[in-house]
């Protein structure tokens, strides 16, 4: 039927009308030279910054590697141990890391666990302080929340394109992607957690004197803890999903033999490594999240 109506219709109804494919052509190799152009010239520059995070990245992955499995499933006990106190949470991190060791992804999974915490820290870094300056600024949450919606919207392999160009191809650079891919839970949620601080007691420290630095520090901070908890709890199973494919670029670890079973169609091999980055969501997303409801009883009874 449609093609019997644009029989009769001018064809400019028909097609839509695109901007001409030539004019189109020299945009993108404008953009793209001048991208080109801007990498070659400030090479060295991003090569000098991302140096200390290429060393900080190699120490803790050689640290998480050579460090004898019994040591490493002990300190893992005891953190999610102390942060959760709750002995299932316990048993499924030693039956889940014992599974890991035991299939042979040991070394593999201490990569990626340094993976993952080089990058929930850096996002931590980056997003708590643009979610304080948004909290304490409509004007700046109008410009970031666009930002976050567009960086939340794109899918996760646009990310490695700017990032390959600017970077090239390796470790840190796969971190980086992984970072600007996490960080926007950790940003929203601080911004919320620091908005929902109660105002009867923002006014009950204002009539105690103090300053706006004081108020931040003491009051709005600690109270929006549990939620900014949730935010780190975000980024941390972000940052697990987006490790998978960082691996197109050169990250390692358990995201590296995913992409290797998914090109020569191994089947057994995905699976197991899938179940590997399972386990550690789990052990961290439920410690993470028993960390966050103690702090909220914590806080409802120290504020209540």
């Amino acid at each position: 039927m449609a093609s019997t109506l644009c029989n009769y219709l001018p064809e400019l109804l028909c097609k839509f009308p695109a901007i001409d494919q030539t004019l189109m052509r020299g945009v993108r190799k404008a953009v793209d030279d001048s991208f080109k152009s801007f990498v070659r010239a400030y090479g060295n520059v991003i090569d000098a910054l991302t140096t200390p995070l290429q060393h900080f990245l190699n120490g803790l992955e050689s640290l998480f590697v050579n460090t004898p499995w019994f040591i490493v499933l002990a300190v893992m006990v005891v953190v999610v141990y102390f942060a959760s106190r709750n002995m299932r949470i316990v048993a499924v991190t030693v039956i889940g890391m014992l599974f890991i060791g035991l299939v042979g992804l040991w070394e593999d999974t201490m990569i990626t666990l340094a993976i993952v915490t080089v990058s929930t820290l850096l996002a931590i870094v980056i997003g708590i302080p643009i979610g304080i300056l948004m909290a304490r600024s409509d004007r700046a949450q109008s410009v970031v929340n666009p930002i976050l919606d567009v960086m939340q919207t794109l899918p996760s392999f646009v990310y490695l394109i700017p990032v390959v160009m600017i970077f090239g191809i390796g470790k840190v650079p796969g971190v980086i992607a992984v970072v600007i891919y996490a960080v926007p839970p950790m940003i929203r949620l601080t911004n919320l957690g620091i908005r929902l601080v109660d105002r009867e007691v923002l006014e009950a420290a204002d009539a105690f004197g103090s300053s706006p630095g004081q108020k931040l520090m003491n009051v709005q901070i600690p109270l929006a803890l549990p939620t900014v908890m949730a935010g780190i709890n975000q980024t941390i199973m972000m940052s697990l999903a987006m490790v998978v494919v960082a691996s197109m670029i050169g990250v390692g670890g358990l995201g590296k033999n995913v992409l290797q079973a998914i090109s020569n169609q191994f089947l057994t091999i995905g699976f197991l490594n899938g179940f590997a980055l399972v386990a550690i969501a789990i052990i961290f997303d439920r410690t993470s999240q028993a960390y966050g409801k103690r702090l909220q009883r914590h806080t409802e009874v120290v504020h209540g």
